[in-house]
């Protein structure tokens, strides 16, 4: 994960176009058009063999460029590249745009290698191939073949589609929008989405970023430089691809409820960025962020000298969770005294269509001073008895000396359109519709939870937690010996027991007779399980029967259900039976708790409603582990069954810390036991009392077979990437720093410089001691 020689992408003193053509419409004539265009003031070069001039100085090749370029556009085809790029870094070149396609399949694969093996002995950054280009309005640099030239302005966009690159630049540029840096990623070979987001976290010329994403490489760079970036700018990404076409089949509920979006969803949520679904979105987003706008709460006032426009603003608030501030009776009584007497005494604040400017004046300095309301939303509907851009110009002068949030929504197009102007250049937002506006503070509303997650960093430990690590790792490897790829149930009974997940009393019995031995034990009444390698779903095949009460029931249930399994599925193995406690709990809230590993970012919690229909009624959110309980907590509130969880009519309220407990608990677990491939347990019990596991399964596999989400692979063997387990020594990106990690990051200090080091780690681990950071990386 690196920086390195990225300033030469983004701030140049010298260019070399190779691929510069006169043919009108080729790639490398737009490119070199745009070049000249951009008013590049450093020197500039192009090369091709059979071309004199074109505007620019042209070179037959690129040792006969009289200058080092810092930075090479190539638009050669493909077998051409991996050469030019041997000989430009070289001469010194420190970064190349590869515009070319070509570069993948059997053909292609070997052309890529061999660019980036040369690439990396000198450590010459490349962005792309198959991509756009880049522009930089700083440096005056357009090395794209965009048909439209940036403003400037300081919103930065990264993005793998060009096409999204252009539509973005050409509607952005209509509405008098500028961009610091609009980087076409392509292919991302050599530079990618963490080394762009570690660039323009530092970078003085962006105050928000935006990421178009169809999929992210190097994890655990991604992961690290998206937090970093995201604790001190507006990170905004839309994510592509949120519906597949179809879904694969999956061993577990788990498995099948943790689809490739919403892990993506988790992942962004867990590093601070703001995910929107449209490109209105995003500059429905930037509208707010972008201007430093972050309020201190959520709850808003709706100020407005029209009823209906307040009440649509009202319905988009509350169709996405908003909050709609209650006035308290001291600001009901000071609105009284200063608003006439038709006002509609509540919120929304209706103030009536004559409204003239100080009555907004009024009216908003009140709601700013009322410790209920965080932000205001003020609207204006035109009329012909009040100025629209009067009451615009009050609102501004009010604002002058506000410490809460204004955003506005002057509706109309004529009479609105002065009163948006005023806005823009008083850097209040504004929208055109209810719609938009609320939207926009829900954005902020959930780039603010998004700063309170990043800020919390778990303990090494789970709260109250003192783990059996010895016993749960001897376990597993016992099972791993004996060449199992489900742990028994007896097994997962214990290795739960060890992290004091609270599960019910449970024995293995191998034949009916043993099942009936056992229930005695027990006492009471029992649930018999079947006990194979190759069931997942018991119930499927009959292999589950409740409330048998004593001996000869559960001897004859047991004998039963090998019958049954038999004809259901005569090739499974079984091993016996799981003799289980009848957990009677009638006002319990069935729950669903588990862990899978994602291809990309390895583990993934899953928390939901639980039961046999739980992939039908899909009511689950996924998180990146580990947790704390804060955290847990928030998991849990993204649920629609948090509302059955606090209680209703004759239900008590189930122990939420309890539940929130259980969920911290199976993330230590996960964090700890790398060979924990899947978890499912499913129902999981809440209620008054507690919690309880029913039922359980644990999938388990060597760590070492598992790589796909493991193995990063960088055209630079000394540079950061190599190294980056520091994002995720173990098995969790963001675990925090324990003892036995010292030497790992002692080596990977080694590479980094103090910057860098200021940079990678202010949001990961700020809550690590000074005096163990210094220890650990032998600086002041």
């Amino acid at each position: 994960m690196s920086t390195r020689n990225l300033e030469y992408l983004f701030r140049p003193q010298s260019i070399a176009l190779i691929g510069a053509t006169d043919h009108l419409h080729a790639v490398g004539n737009v490119v070199a058009r745009n070049l000249l265009a951009s008013g590049f003031e450093g020197a500039l070069a192009g090369v091709n063999p059979h071309l004199p001039n074109l505007g620019l100085p042209v070179y037959p090749d690129v040792a006969s460029v009289p200058f080092v370029p810092d930075l090479a556009v190539i638009c050669t085809p493909a077998p051409t590249v991996p050469g030019l790029i041997e000989e430009l870094a070289t001469r010194g070149t420190k970064a190349a745009i590869v515009i070319s396609a070509g570069f993948s399949g059997v053909e292609g694969e070997p052309l890529r290698q061999r660019m980036l093996e040369a690439a990396g002995k000198h450590l010459l950054r490349i962005v792309g191939p198959n991509c756009l280009g880049v522009l930089s309005t700083p440096a005056k640099l357009n090395g794209s073949f965009a048909h439209v030239a940036a403003k400037r302005g300081r919103i930065a966009m990264v993005t793998q589609s060009g096409a999204i690159l252009t539509t973005v630049l050409d509607w952005a540029t209509a509405r008098g929008i500028g961009f610091s840096h609009l980087v076409s990623m392509g292919d991302m070979s050599d530079v990618d989405f963490g080394d762009m987001l570690d660039y323009l976290a530092s970078d003085a010329e962006t105050d928000a970023i935006i990421l178009y994403i169809e999929a992210v490489t190097h994890a655990r760079k991604f992961m690290s430089a998206a937090r970093a970036a995201a604790r001190v700018k507006p990170v905004i990404a839309i994510k592509s691809g949120r519906h597949p076409a179809a879904a694969k089949a999956a061993l577990s509920h788990t498995g099948a409820l943790a689809g490739s979006d919403a892990v993506y969803e988790a992942v962004l949520r867990r590093a601070g960025i703001l995910r929107v679904k449209t490109l209105e979105e995003v500059f429905d987003a930037l509208e707010t962020l972008g201007m430093g706008y972050v309020p201190h709460g959520e709850k808003l006032a709706i100020l407005t000298n029209g009823g209906g426009a307040g009440v649509l603003a009202t319905d988009a608030l509350l169709d996405l969770d908003g909050t709609l501030a209650e006035l308290s009776p001291a600001t009901i009584t000071t609105l009284n005294a200063a608003m006439p007497l038709t006002w509609s005494h509540g919120d929304p604040i209706d103030i009536i269509g004559d409204a003239p400017p100080e009555r907004y004046a009024a009216a908003l300095k009140i709601l700013l001073d009322a410790p209920e309301v965080d932000t205001v939303l003020v609207m204006n509907c035109p009329t012909a008895v009040a100025s629209s851009s009067d009451a615009a110009r009050a609102v501004i002068d009010t604002c002058a000396a506000a410490h809460r949030t204004v955003i506005t929504n002057w509706l109309g197009a004529l009479a609105a359109e002065e009163a948006r102007a005023l806005f823009t250049a008083a850097k209040i937002p504004t929208y055109e519709t209810p719609d938009e506006a609320v939207r926009g503070f829900m954005h902020m509303v959930r780039y603010r939870r998004a700063q309170d997650t990043l800020m919390q960093v778990p303990a090494a430990l789970a709260e109250g937690m003192h783990p059996d690590r010895a016993k749960a790792h001897a376990l597993i490897e016992d099972a791993l010996s004996r060449g199992l790829t489900w742990l028994p149930p007896q097994d997962v009974a214990a290795l739960f027991a060890y992290y004091a997940i609270p599960v019910a009393r449970s024995l293995f019995a191998a034949t009916p007779k043993d099942a009936a031995a056992c229930a005695k034990k027990i006492g009471g009444p029992v649930v018999l399980k079947i006990v194979s390698q190759d069931i997942v779903h018991k119930s499927d095949v009959g292999g589950v029967a409740l409330d048998l009460m004593g001996s000869a029931a559960v001897t004859a249930a047991a004998q039963a259900m090998l019958d049954h399994i038999a004809q259901a599925a005569p090739n499974a193995r079984i091993d016996g039976f799981l003799v289980q406690e009848m957990v009677d709990r009638p006002n319990a809230t069935e729950l669903i708790l588990g862990m899978t590993e994602d291809k990309t970012f390895g583990p993934i919690m899953l928390f939901g409603r639980g039961g046999t229909a739980v992939e039908v009624i899909a009511d689950t959110t996924l998180a990146m582990p580990p947790l704390n309980m804060a955290l847990a907590h928030t998991v849990i509130a993204r649920t629609q069954v948090a509302k059955a969880l606090r209680g209703y009519r004759d239900r008590k309220p189930a122990d939420m810390d309890a539940v929130a407990g259980a969920l911290v608990k199976l993330t230590q677990l996960v964090s700890d036991l790398d060979d924990v491939a899947e978890i499912d347990i499913n129902p999981l019990l809440a209620d008054d009392t507690g919690v309880i596991a029913v039922d359980a399964r644990i999938r388990i596999a060597r760590a070492a077979e598992r790589t796909s989400w493991r193995m990063s692979i960088s055209p630079y063997p000394a540079d950061l990437e190599q190294t980056a387990q520091i994002d995720g020594l173990g098995r969790c990106f963001l675990r925090p720093v324990r003892p036995e990690d010292a030497p790992a990051f002692t080596e990977f200090f080694a590479h980094l410089t103090p910057d860098d080091i200021r940079l990678r780690f202010f949001s990961m681990w700020h809550s690590l001691p000074q005096r163990q950071l210094a220890r650990l990386t032998q600086i002041d």
